[in-house]
Formats: structure tokens, sequence, C-alpha cells
């Protein structure tokens, strides 16, 4: 049985989740707890399930045809996600998600931050410029492009499009931010800069963050889920999972000696 982390408040419950794609198995009974305001990492190789996992919290698989929960449930403040009430627009909005590849829209950057508030109803200037603003700056990106706001996003450089991408996401205000490898296509430099923001948005949002990235996970969280072969082998404090895994696996695959 995987060892699971003790959290005295989790905002997400897994339990006993079995997961598929048509006749093939993605998860198998994953039970997992994610504490509120706190960064937590899914880490594994490549086909081990993390980011089906990641999707799931958002119902972003439900766009995929055959994907479907078999088994279990998943519940965000004890309501179960899939239940028949559950808007899965409303859900979306407060689980955000940043994807691996950066996807600004062809629009300029105010209009990609303003878009959603757009599509609530929201038309006052004021509070549309107040909130462009506010987004910009939790993405630590303002300084950068406040002279040029009405400019295409395009123009921007992978790094800048990967933290707008972050302000659109929290422009909406969600309560937890699903990030998908989100610096794998970045250079060193902007890697660090998202590794900055991720730091510093932990005292206002739930993250889970999924990263193929060893040092990436053990500087940037606070949990760590070990999965493979879609199963969740290991659950432990961050410091636990690298310095004294309590599974081989784990052990083996942290210090680079599998996958």
């Amino acid at each position: 049985m995987p060892k699971t982390a003790a959290s005295s408040s989790p905002i997400v419950e897994i339990r006993d989740l079995d997961f598929c794609y048509g006749p093939v198995q993605a998860l198998h009974a994953v039970n997992l707890a994610i504490p509120a305001r706190q960064v937590t990492a899914l880490i594994g190789p490549s086909g081990c399930g993390k980011s089906t996992l990641l999707r799931c919290l958002n119902r972003m698989n439900d766009l995929i045809e055959g994907a479907r929960v078999v088994r279990g449930s998943i519940r965000i403040h004890g309501i179960d996600i899939h239940a028949p009430e559950v808007d899965v627009i409303e859900l979306r909005k407060h689980v955000g998600m940043v994807f691996q590849k950066s996807n600004p829209f062809p629009k300029s950057i105010y209009e990609n931050i303003a878009y959603g508030l757009r599509l609530q109803g929201v038309r006052d200037r004021a509070r549309l410029d107040a909130v462009v603003e506010q987004s910009l700056r939790g993405a630590a990106l303002w300084d950068e492009v406040k002279d040029r706001l009405h400019q295409s996003a395009l123009g921007l450089s992978g790094g800048q499009q990967q933290r707008l991408c972050i302000a659109r996401t929290i422009a909406v205000e969600p309560e937890i931010i699903l990030m998908d490898e989100p610096c794998s296509a970045l250079d060193p430099v902007a890697t660090a800069k998202i590794e900055e923001l991720i730091q510093e948005l932990r005292a206002r949002y739930s993250i889970v963050i999924v990263t193929h990235n060893m040092q990436q996970a053990a500087r940037c969280s606070d949990q760590t889920a070990f999965f493979y072969l879609g199963r969740l082998i290991e659950h432990a404090p961050t410091r636990d999972i690298f310095t004294n895994p309590a599974n081989s696996q784990t052990e083996a695959y942290v210090s680079g000696r599998f996958g």
C-alpha cells in the first residue's frame, strides 16, 4: 500500500480512483489527499498516469472519447465533482489549468486577461482594468508589459507567455491551479521565474504541478506523490520523498536509477 501523507486540511480528496481510456486502465485505486494552499508535485516516468490524474481534477478528460472514471471519487470541499448537479464550467472556473505549452489567445495582452471576465458578463471597464493589472502583478509580469497591454500577446517571449497564461488563470479567481509541466519548454532563466512565481502563489492558491524535473519538484513543492504504472506508490512531504523515501521504487526513481 502507498504511504500517504497526513494533512489537516485537504482541499481535494481522491478515493479509490480507477480511470480508463477505452479498454486501457490508466489509474489504479488512487487514494490521495491534496492539502489547501500548498504545492503538491506529481512525479513519475512518462506514461505513469500523473497528467491523467491532473486532468481528472477539472474533468478535462471529459473531452476525450472513451475516457471515464470506472470506480472511486474525487471530492473538492467534500463535493463529488462527478455528481450530476456539478456544473463543469463552474468547476473549471474554480480549478484553473496551465498547460505544458503556453497557449495565449491571438489577442492583445489585455484581452487575454479580460477574456474570462467578459465571458462571465463583466463589462465595467474600471473593474476589467483593475483585474488585468492585479492579475499581471500576481504573475510577476506587470512591469514587463504595462506599456504594451494592447499589443499582441504572441509577441511575448516563451516565458512571458507562460506567465501570461498564469495571469489569465488567476484572473477568474480559482482556488486550485493545475500546472502540467509548465516549464518543460522554457529556458533556465524563464524556468527560474516560473518557480519563483509558484512560491509566491502558494500563499493564495492550492497548486498541483506535474513535473519530470526532480530538482524542480524538490525546490517548489511541499508534498510529492510518486506514480508508477498508473499506481500511487508513495505520497509524503517532499523532504521525506527525496531524503528518506519509504518505498524502494521511490528511492530508485528519485536517485535516477530508473525512469
